[in-house]
């Protein structure tokens, strides 16, 4: 009885130990597939070469007066304004593309008519190729430059001081300033792109040719068209020609910064300086913007745009008639409003 006894004691024994020792090695198995799992390479992720950010701002202004002793006029103004910017980056190429849209304007109670307050149309696309100096690349650029609509002068109806003035003697009383292509920039440039800093770009482009486009021909006098010929009446707009060509060298230079969460600058100067008229000074805009956000989609935003053009008559929106001197134009806006921005990697 006690053979037997220590018998089945002993096949237990072996049992169990033969049990526990396939579970070491399937512990074992299962540890070394973890390990061969983990050394596996993740699936590479899909390059991503474009940079996309979109800005949108609606802003909208009011004034109201009642008895106020030191004047004015009641007022309300609209405008919207698109900022699109488009970045690309793949090997040796690199790009981008600046695309601004703003229109926006006012009702005064002095003026019983809408009179536009901004209006822009601009392009910019820049695209180098890199050089074997860093930061360096060659470039090609392309830029335009015009506005949606009309804009106007608004000069004092003749009036017999028994009535007001009415819309139509507003609307007679005004002078067309610039419209649709009246004028228009096109410039193309080939050159070098230097980017020390990804706030920073300067571009040199000593090979640029462009034209400028003015299609309404009471204006072409005022932005500086040439005669079709000698001789020809120089009051009759239609006696000039509608497109100036352009050669010469551009420079370009951009800085933008995003200082925190709510604080940005965004700055871009240009400078032309046309081969075919070495005696007149270069073209010189200036843009500069700066948004301060309040909440999370509302800013304050300020712009102004800066334009030299030593070929264009200015015309002085506080007189009648156009002035006979050239001189910096220069326009600012202070806005507050609903702000909201897209980013987009693809």
């Amino acid at each position: 009885m006690k053979k037997k006894l220590f018998l089945i004691i002993g096949l237990m024994a072996a049992t169990l130990a033969v049990q526990a020792q396939n579970t070491q090695e399937a512990a074992a198995e299962a540890a070394a597939a973890l390990s061969a799992a983990d050394d596996v390479p993740e699936a590479p992720k899909n390059p991503r070469y474009w940079n996309t950010t979109l800005l949108t701002n609606i802003n909208f202004g009011q004034t109201y007066l009642s008895q106020w002793a030191a004047g004015g006029y009641n007022n309300v103004s609209l405008a919207g304004a698109i900022d699109l910017t488009n970045k690309f980056e793949k090997g040796k190429l690199l790009g981008v593309n600046h695309l601004q849209l703003d229109y926006g304007f006012l009702y005064s109670a002095d003026k019983p008519i809408l009179q536009k307050n901004k209006d822009r149309i601009y392009f910019d696309a820049k695209w180098g190729y890199k050089t074997p100096v860093k930061n360096i690349a060659y470039s090609f650029s392309f830029n335009f430059l015009t506005q949606f609509d009309n804009n106007y002068a608004y000069g004092t109806p003749k009036s017999d001081g028994t009535d007001e003035p009415t819309v139509q003697d507003w609307l007679n009383a005004r002078s067309l300033k610039s419209g649709f292509f009246a004028p228009a920039y096109i410039n193309l440039g080939i050159g070098a792109l230097w980017t020390p800093a990804p706030w920073f770009t300067l571009n040199v482009a000593p090979l640029s040719g462009g034209a400028v486009i003015v299609g309404i021909p009471e204006l072409r006098k005022t932005y500086g068209m040439d005669l079709r010929s000698a001789g020809l009446d120089a009051s009759v707009g239609t006696n000039y020609r509608p497109v100036r060509m352009e050669f010469g060298a551009k420079i370009n230079a951009e800085m933008s910064w995003v200082i925190n969460d709510v604080f940005s600058y965004k700055t871009e100067a240009s400078l032309f300086y046309n081969y075919l008229t070495p005696k007149i000074e270069p073209r010189i805009t200036w843009d500069n913007k700066i948004m301060w956000r309040l909440l999370k989609f509302f800013s304050l935003t300020l712009s102004t745009n800066l334009i030299y053009d030593p070929l264009v008559i200015v015309r002085d929106s506080n007189k009648d008639g156009v002035a006979d001197t050239k001189g910096v134009q220069f326009k600012e806006y202070l806005e507050f409003g609903f702000s909201y921005t897209i980013t987009h990697n693809h």
